[in-house]
């Protein structure tokens, strides 16, 4: 391969002294008060030699390398989560940063691995991620570094963390029933353990929302996240005599076994039974009918801690709260 191209070469090929063609190439020209037509040779020189910066030994003087490394333990090889890795790609760019994806796979000897290589590389800010919302211990090694943490937060609240504002979201569930005339005959489906951030942080925003409607749950019919057990469990309750007026799914996945057992009894949506969920994935669109379903906005999310690493100066801790839009569409009427 040839030697890579220096900007000693470039200033050669313009005729300029080496520090003329750095001023020119770090966008320096107009400060430094060099003149136009040296301006053009310098630009016109490194465009033929096709010149690139050596960003390592800049980085190296600087101590800025221009790099951002998104920490994952499943985000990378999920595609229901893939907006917070193009989201964060897309946000970096803009700002002239470059993104490394390094996935753990919640295997802590090679996370420290992964965490090493990237301190040797001098990255610049790190986003801590997760697939699902969850407390996290921030390593070690990432102490006395500039870290947001992204769809999960620290106990203490010592980090910024950015997260879906899962809260909100419930009272946005409970006022779509609501609205539609919902009153009584309202359950949950799901598992609304307190380990589980999203399923009781949803669970308290719906509460509140029914209240402030004059209503209440009816009740819970607990189930997994996924479709086996919404189905068998949600069957189930049907079988003995249950008759929701609506139901408030925790997730889609849930919501498509709660569809599945009402149409094996012969019960129809929204008919019979209104149904709303949450997270908005690509099952809400393809259920017939399609899914109210509250969207989770990982892009945005995404997004938002980029901006507070590499746009606000100091990082403040404590979690920023992205809205969470209700996607309204065909499994919400009146009630019969």
């Amino acid at each position: 391969m040839p030697d890579r191209v220096t900007l000693q070469d470039v200033a050669d090929r313009a005729g300029t002294s080496r520090t003329t063609a750095h001023y020119v190439l770090t966008g320096r020209d107009r400060e430094m008060r060099i003149a136009e037509e040296t301006r053009r040779r310098v630009l016109r020189a490194a465009n033929e030699l096709r010149y690139r910066p050596n960003l390592m030994a800049r980085g190296l003087r600087t101590n800025v390398t221009r790099t951002v490394a998104l920490v994952t333990d499943a985000v990378a090889s999920e595609a229901y989560a893939g907006a917070l890795v193009s989201g964060a790609l897309a946000a970096a760019a803009e700002r002239g940063y470059l993104l490394f994806v390094c996935e753990t796979g919640e295997d802590p000897l090679l996370e420290e691995q992964l965490l090493a290589q990237l301190l040797d590389r001098r990255v610049d800010a790190y986003l801590y991620a997760t697939f699902f919302t969850r407390d996290v211990e921030v390593p070690r090694a990432l102490q006395g570094q500039k870290v947001a943490l992204l769809n999960c937060v620290d106990p203490a609240g010592a980090w910024p963390a950015v997260v879906p504002d899962e809260r909100a979201a419930g009272r946005s569930a409970a006022a779509a029933l609501c609205e539609a005339g919902h009153r009584e005959g309202i359950w949950i489906v799901g598992e609304p353990a307190e380990k589980v951030v999203a399923g009781a942080e949803r669970m308290q925003g719906i509460r509140e929302g029914l209240s402030e409607a004059g209503s209440q749950i009816a009740g819970v019919v607990p189930a997994q996240w996924w479709p086996e057990s919404a189905f068998e469990q949600f069957g189930d309750f049907l079988d003995g005599g249950g008759r929701p007026s609506a139901v408030i799914c925790l997730n889609d996945r849930i919501a498509l076994g709660v569809y599945q057992a009402l149409t094996a009894r012969g019960l129809s949506v929204p008919d019979d039974v209104s149904v709303v969920s949450f997270d908005d994935s690509d099952l809400a669109v393809w259920l017939r009918p399609a899914l109210s379903s509250i969207a989770l906005p990982h892009r945005e999310m995404a997004t938002e801690a980029i901006r507070l690493l590499l746009d606000d100066g100091e990082v403040r801790p404590g979690p920023v709260r992205v809205p969470m839009p209700l996607r309204a569409r065909d499994s919400i009427a009146p009630p019969r």
